[in-house]
C-alpha cells in the first residue's frame, strides 16, 4: 500500500513528490499524535497509522532518489545502519524489544521509528534487488517470501527466539510488499501486470479494510493483560 499509495498520489492525482510529501508527512504526525496518547489498542487507528507510514516511509526513499540523486545501494545500506541504531537504543532504554512490552509512549515512539526505517528500508531493497540489480519484481517478491518462509522455519522448526523472528520477518515484508505492489502496478514491458497504480491502491486498501473490520470485530488480536506485564 505505501509502494502503491505514494505513486498514486504523486501520479494520478499530479500532487507530485514534493507536495505529497508535505501533505503526508503532516497526516502522519496527526495519526501517531492521537495514536500514542490513545489509552488502549484501536485497530482501525493502528492500521491507519501503518498505512500513513508506510506512504511516508515510501516518500523518503523516493525523495533521496529522484530528487537528491542518492544511489539504492546506498539508500539501502543507510536506512539498515538506521534500523540497527533504532532497535540498539530502544534495546539500552527498554531492555527489550518485544512488542507485548509496548505499554508507555517512550516505547511507542521507540516501535513507531523502527517501523518507519523498516519501511524507507522497504523501498529501497525492493527497488534495488527488482531495478538496480535487474532481478525484476515478481522474481524479488520470490525472494523476499522465501526468507520469510526460512525465517518461519526457523521459528516453529529450530526454537529460533519469538522476537527475533518476528522482526527479521517484519522487516523482510516491507521489500515485499513493494516489490509485489511493483509487480501488480507496472506495465508488462517493466515486467508487471498492468493492473496501474489505481486498481493496484484499490485492491491494497480493499485488503486493508476488510482484515482491519474483521480484527475489529472479532477482537482476536486484542492484547492480554499477561502479555502486557510480560
Amino acid at each position: 500500500m505505501g509502494e502503491t499509495g505514494a505513486d498514486f498520489l504523486i501520479f494520478n492525482l499530479h500532487f507530485g513528490l514534493p507536495a505529497t510529501s508535505a501533505l503526508m508527512g503532516v497526516l502522519l504526525a496527526g495519526f501517531l499524535f492521537v495514536q500514542v496518547k490513545a489509552k488502549r489498542y484501536i485497530p482501525w487507528l493502528y492500521w491507519m497509522t501503518v498505512v500513513m507510514v508506510s506512504i511516508v516511509g515510501t516518500l523518503i526513499t523516493d525523495n533521496l532518489t529522484d530528487n537528491l540523486g542518492v544511489p539504492l545501494e546506498v539508500s539501502t545500506i543507510a536506512f539498515s545502519a538506521l534500523l540497527v541504531v533504532a532497535f540498539w537504543l530502544w534495546y539500552s532504554v527498554e531492555q527489550s524489544l518485544s512488542i507485548h512490552s509496548i505499554y508507555t509512549a517512550r516505547r511507542e515512539l521507540f516501535y513507531w521509528a523502527a517501523i518507519l526505517f523498516t519501511f524507507a528500508l522497504g523501498t529501497a531493497a525492493g527497488d534495488l534487488m527488482a531495478e538496480s540489480v535487474g532481478l525484476g519484481y515478481a522474481t524479488s517478491a520470490l525472494i523476499f517470501g522465501v526468507v520469510i518462509a526460512l525465517i518461519t522455519t526457523g521459528f516453529y522448526a529450530f526454537k529460533l527466539n519469538g522476537v527475533l523472528a518476528f522482526w527479521l520477518a517484519y522487516i523482510i515484508t516491507r521489500p515485499l510488499g513493494a516489490s509485489i505492489g511493483d509487480w501488480l502496478s507496472q506495465d508488462a514491458a517493466n515486467g508487471g501486470l498492468g493492473l496501474g497504480t489505481v486498481g493496484t491502491t484499490a485492491v491494497f486498501l480493499a485488503a486493508i479494510l476488510g482484515l482491519v473490520g474483521y480484527l475489529t470485530v472479532s477482537h482476536v488480536d486484542a492484547p492480554r493483560l499477561a502479555e502486557n506485564a510480560a
